[in-house]
Formats: structure tokens, sequence, C-alpha cells
């Protein structure tokens, strides 16, 4: 492999008007696709296998007209103090609200009056209206959501206070000012990493090229293959923070290589021919992960990975040709302005020569040098610290509660979470998730009928502990099939409130065993249990999957058994922190100010799994960066330790630069509006610090050290099974040496040949 990309690398370099005319066209097809492209589409919850989906779909062929789909809003009515919702003048204007609702818009297909409805608090102060829409969030026009804020404006004009729920409202997420700053952050890194602005500018320009194609892309394609918005901003996500790191690595070989002695050409494919190498294969392991989501079966997650992962090919691709070819038009404009000055040699102490941990001739240590040195002498010490910071981190995560967003996580200020407070205080809190039951009597015993079975589902239910209201039963025009809601005491976020719907489908079943009439339970609130259980039961078939899968590619590229289960340990204990962190400011409320979480409440449900995919992902690329390094010293002779110690010495720094980075562009996420991105923004960030700087800086050179040369032991057989894809460039280096020994000897004959023959 190292001998392929190091001739692609030439050729981009050689090549560079062409490869870059070609990555340039590939953005302008991608932002014309994106420009031309029909609205985004819904984002889709659909949730196959589940008994929430079935009973959507039940509700979509048996009550043809219901748009159980179809979005839906609440303007929820609070009289002022010492009046209520029957004085005349209140009453007539909430009918004018109505009013307006039905005929603000054709997309509205129905409204239920709050008076018709008895959709009255107790003490009279608050009502609210039901309206459905025959289309989803995503798709209503602006003209419907203009008409929506607009007649809550005549509520409000009569003095009463009117806001506003339901995914109706939904919105593209907004991540604001933050986001430019996590990139301003990398850019600053960049340039104290190179000490030069046009090499500090090209893994910036690189990354947002590769991103800008990546999420044109997904526009484009986001109303035919039902692309949500969430998908693009994990790909911008995910895409900026992989686009920079790799682009950041191959400029630092290219620079590395000039010290030596390089020409330019030569110095460009030796840089794609060895830290491109580790480029592909750290890719690999990301693209694995993320592409692996397909195995929960959720099809909002499942494109969302593969949104993700082809941001991440694309970011492959472009630091193995555009990179290079970049690097030739920028020519010596692309190193520091001050040449390095030759290293003075340094002699080792006694204890760093007698262990071969000595810096190698004339190098003056540098950051990394030390701290390599300092973790081989004390490895049992950091280990421990290591190992047990990190533990006590995860310790919250023992307590995680999983959930789904709902109005009651929106900021304070907004009209939705002030609809949600008040549909509380007046209706108790369970109204903001009622519970959908379904009664199909199809397939009912004989004698009897759907109308008894849905009359002792409602007794019974209306029974059990947590339960306010049940609605009497709603039947189809075929008159076999009934409809009933339950409105729960607790809110729908609630440890109650999920018990409340194992209660239900324990209880209807019995039912079920007795009429032969099925009942199921679905509604948001169901929906969030289903989805919950179903990512918990996934879990771990998707560790084994993507862990086994990176497992054998990281053997393949170390020639190791033990460096990859290593590697896989020390992921899982920095993906378990992070939660862990992640219960402790949005569960428990630790530090809620400081990252803008205005409602703590559930983790949201696909966290874990999600996490579990991205950040291993990227948990691998900082291993393959560092420990290839450690490789390719061990398999050029040095001792372990030497290794180690060289390894930190050329990665450590542009390791922890790319980490500095990755951590800024995720935290850039978490000033989103939207609490999802948020959490997602804040997960992906802490994760990455854990692993890049507790993981992979700290336990990866201690255990390294404790192991010596079993490390690298791979049985003999297994030898023979796997590929040599050369990784560390020994057969590259090989052929080069070997070619440039025939160039030396042709020379020589050349110069002994008699003059005019």
């Amino acid at each position: 492999m190292a001998t392929f990309l190091y001739k692609l690398g030439r050729f981009a370099f050689r090549r560079r008007r062409f490869v870059a005319l070609i990555w340039v066209a590939l953005l302008a097809v991608a932002g014309v696709g994106a420009a031309t492209a029909s609205a985004p589409a819904a984002d889709s919850f659909s949730i196959p296998g589940t008994e929430a989906q079935r009973a959507f779909d039940l509700l979509d062929q048996r009550f043809p007209g219901a748009n159980a789909d179809g979005a839906t809003a609440r303007v929820v009515f609070r009289a002022p103090e010492g009046e209520t919702m029957k004085d005349p003048a209140n009453k007539a204007a909430v009918e004018r609200t109505v009013h307006a609702l039905r005929s603000g818009s054709s997309q509205v297909d129905r409204v239920a009056d709050p008076y018709a409805a008895k959709a009255l608090s107790k003490d009279g102060r608050t009502a609210y209206a039901q309206v459905s829409y025959k289309v989803t969030g995503f798709e209503l026009s602006d003209a419907s959501k203009d008409a929506l804020k607009e007649a809550a404006e005549d509520g409000r004009d009569a003095g009463l206070t009117v806001e506003t729920g339901g995914n109706a409202l939904q919105a593209i997420p907004e991540t604001g000012a933050t986001e430019v700053i996590g990139i301003a952050i990398s850019a600053v890194v960049l340039v104290i990493t190179f000490g030069a602005l046009i090499a500090a500018g090209l893994p910036l320009l690189t990354a947002l090229i590769g991103v800008g194609i990546g999420v044109s892309t997904i526009t484009a394609l986001s109303s035919t293959l039902d692309l949500s918005s969430t998908a693009s901003t994990l790909a911008t996500m995910i895409g900026l923070a992989v686009g920079i790191d790799y682009a950041l690595f191959i400029v630092s070989r290219y620079r590395a290589e000039i010290t030596e002695g390089r020409e330019h050409e030569e110095a460009a494919g030796r840089a794609v021919g060895t830290a491109g190498s580790a480029v592909v294969f750290a890719g690999l392991t990301v693209v694995i992960a993320l592409v692996g989501l397909t195995v929960v079966n959720i099809p909002m997650l499942t494109k969302m990975g593969l949104a993700a992962a082809g941001t991440v090919v694309i970011a492959v691709l472009i630091a193995l040709t555009l990179i290079p070819a970049l690097l030739g038009f920028a020519g010596a404009r692309a190193l520091p302005r001050k040449a390095p000055k030759a290293p003075k040699a340094r002699k080792g102490s006694e204890t760093d020569q007698a262990h071969g941990w000595q810096a190698g001739a004339g190098e003056r240590p540098n950051m990394g040098t030390r701290w390599a040195h300092f973790v081989l002498r004390r490895p049992v010490a950091v280990l421990l610290t290591a190992v047990l910071g990190l533990g006590v981190v995860a310790i919250p995560a023992t307590s995680l509660e999983l959930g789904l967003p709902d109005d009651g996580s929106q900021p304070t200020d907004t009209t939705q979470r002030k609809a949600y407070d008040l549909l509380s205080d007046g209706f108790g809190p369970g109204f903001n998730g009622p519970l959908m039951l379904v009664v199909d009597g199809r397939d009912a015993h004989a004698g009897q009928s759907v109308k008894s079975a849905a009359a002792r589902v409602a007794k019974e239910v209306r029974g059990l502990d947590d339960v306010a209201v049940v609605t009497p039963p709603t039947f189809n025009k075929a008159g076999d099939t009934a409809m009933l809601n339950v409105v729960p005491k607790s809110k729908p976020s609630s440890v109650e409130t999920e018990d409340l719907v194992h209660d239900i489908r324990s209880t209807t079943h019995g039912i079920a065993q007795d009429t032969g009439a099925k009942t199921l339970v679905t509604g948001t609130t169901a929906m969030n249990v289903d989805v919950s259980q179903k990512l918990n039961d996934a879990l771990v078939p998707y560790l084994a999957l993507v862990v086994g899968l990176a497992f054998l590619l990281l053997m393949v590229v170390f020639r190791s058994v033990l460096v990859p289960l290593k590697a896989a340990l020390g992921f899982l204990l920095s993906v378990v922190a992070a939660l862990g962190a992640v219960v402790a400011v949005f569960q428990w409320g630790w530090l809620s100010s400081v990252f803008g979480v205005e409602q703590t409440g559930p983790i949201m449900s696909m966290m874990p799994i999600f996490m579990v995919g991205v950040v291993f992902g990227l948990a691998m690329d900082y291993e393959v960066f560092l420990v290839t390094r450690m490789r390719e010293a061990f398999v050029h002779g040095e001792r372990p330790g030497e290794a180690v110690v060289t390894g930190f010495r050329h990665g450590a720094r542009v390791v922890t630069a790319a980490a500095v980075i990755m951590i800024s562009v995720f935290a850039g996420f978490i000033g989103s509006s939207d609490s999802m991105i948020k959490m997602i923004g804040f997960g992906l960030a802490i994760a990455v610090f854990f692993d890049a700087f507790l993981v992979r800086m700290a336990i990866v050179p201690a255990v390294l050290a404790l192991l010596g040369r079993s490390a690298w032991w791979l049985p003999r057989w297994l030898q023979k099974l796997l590929p040599n894809v050369d990784v560390e460039g020994e057969g590259l280096r090989t052929q080069l040496a070997d070619a440039h020994a025939a160039d030396g000897a042709a020379d020589a004959d050349n110069a002994r040949e008699p003059a005019g023959v």
C-alpha cells in the first residue's frame, strides 16, 4: 500500500493543476445540486419492528384520515389572574383563534375546539386547542407556520397568555457563533504547530472543501433518500474534525521529509506513502464504526451514519490527493521562514541508556520525548492514575437514564417550552405526552366485539397506577378498530411513565388472550420507550461487530495481537468516562449553566450507541497515527523503549494538535439551539479529550513499557494468514534504497566509460 500511495502522492504533486481542477469541479457540481434540490425531507422517525411503529402503521390503514405521522401543534391559552377561560371575552378570543387556525392554511387537517373537546383545566384558567396537519413538520410551508404564529397573536391581543408547542414548529437546528469559534481555534493551533500561514491554511482549506462536497451532496440527495437535517449537521461535525486532522498529518510528514533533505516532489510522495497509509486505515476504522450503525435498524441513525461515513471517505481522498497537489502550488512557502537548526547531540541519562530510551543521535528532546521518558520511568504509576481518574469520571454513567428530547428540553425562552410548562401546570405533566392505544378487533374471538374489548381495556387501564385520564374509545368506519388516549400523571420522560407503558402492555396482553382483540400502545412516549429498548438490545451486537472488525484491521496494521486489544480496552474506558461526564452535565445538572443546559433530564436514547460508534472510529485515529510511528521505529531495529520515545518524538506534537483541533470543532456545536446537537457536541468533545490525552498519551505508552517486546508478538501461523500492507513503509524504503543504489551504480559506470565511446 505504501508504494501505491507513494506513487499517488508524486502523481498528485506533478499533476497538481489537473487534481485541483477535479476537486473544484466536484465542489461546483455538488453545490449546484444542493442549490437546485427540493426542500429537505422530514426527520424520519420510523422504527421498524417495534410495537409503537406497528400501531402507527395500523392507524394509517384503519383510520386513513387520522394522519398519525402528520405534524401537530397545541395552542395553549391561560387566563389572567382572577379570570377563567369560561369568561365571555376570553371564550370569544379563543373561538376567534380557533377560526384563524382552521382557515389559516390548506395544510391544516383539523382543529379541536377546547370547549367542544372539554380541554379546560380544573381551575378553568388553562385551555388548549389541538391542531393536526396533513403533512409532517418539515413539510409544513412557511405560510402555515406564519399562520400558526399569527393565530396565537389574536389571543395575546385579547390579554391572554398564548403559547404554542408541538412538532409543527420544529426547525433546522442553529449552531450559533461557537461553531465559527471552534474553527478559529483550529486555525490558531495549526499556525502554532506549523509556524507558517500557508501550511496552517492547507488543512483548513481542504477540510472545508471536503465538508462542502459532502454536505452539498447530502442536501442534493435529501429529498430522494429522505435524509434529515441532523445528518448534515453530523457530517459537518465529523467531516471538519477528521478532514483537518488527516491533512495535518500529511503536511506534517511532508515538512519532516523536507528537513531530511528530500526534494519537494519526493517529500510529497514519501509523506503520502507513510502518513497516508495511517490516514487510510484510520479512515477505515471511522467508516466501519459509522456504517456499523446500520445494524441497529433505526433508519434515522442509519442515514446519519452513512452520511457521515461518506464525508470521511471524501476527507481521506482529499488528504491523499488534494493535499500533495496544493503542496506543489505552495512550494517553499509551506515551510517556516527560519530553517530549523541542526539539533545538538545529547547524552541520555544512565537510566535512559540502560533501558534504551535515549534520544537519537544529535536529537534535542522535545516535549513528547520528555513525556515519553517520564511515562517509561513510572509506567505503573501513570497507568493507575489514568485508569482510576477515568473510572471516577465514569461513575455517573451507572445512573444513566435514557429518553428522547421533547418540548420540555427546549430553552426556557421558547414558546414550545412555555406551552409545555403551561400544560403541566394546568393539566398535569402527563398531558405533554399522552399514550395512544389501538385495539384491533379484526381477529377477535367468536362472540367478542371490538366495542366490548375496548371497554374492558379502558376499564382495566383506568385502574393502573399513574393514570390520570382515559378517553372514551373512538371507532373507525368499519367498526373493527378502536382508538383510546391515556394521559399519565407523570411527565413523558419519567421512569414512572415508562413503567406505565410496560404495565399497559402487560395488562392488555391478558385481554388479548381472552378476547382475541390485540391492543398496541403508541404515541411519542411509547415510541421513546421502544427506541431505548431497541438501542439497548443492539448495543452488544454492534460493539461486537465494530470492535471485532476494527480489531482485525488493527492486527493487520500493527502485526500484533496485544496492541489492538489494548487499543479496544482503552477506548471502552474513555467512552464510558465520556458518558459519565454527559450524565453529570445533562442529567444531573453539574456545570449546566456553563454549557447552556437549561433543562436537565434523561440522556438521548441513541447517545450511548452513537458515541460508541463515532468515538471508536476517532479514537483509533490517534492509535494508528501514534503507534504506527512506534511500530515503524521497532521494525527498523529500535528496542521497545526506544520505539516508544521515537513515536512520541515524531507524533506527540502533531497528535496533540489534532486532538485540540477535533475537540474545538466538536465543542463548537455545544452552542446549538437543538438539545440533541448540543449533547452530541459535548459528548464527542469530552470523549476525544479523554481518549487522546489520557488513553493514547498516558495509558498506551505505560502499557507498551510494561509489555516490552511482547507488545509486538504475533503467532507465526497468524503472520502467514494476515496480509502485509506495509503501513510503516518498510517495503517502500527498501524499494527506494534499491533504486537509489542502482542509480548510483549506473552513474559510476558512466563515469568510468572512456571519452568518445
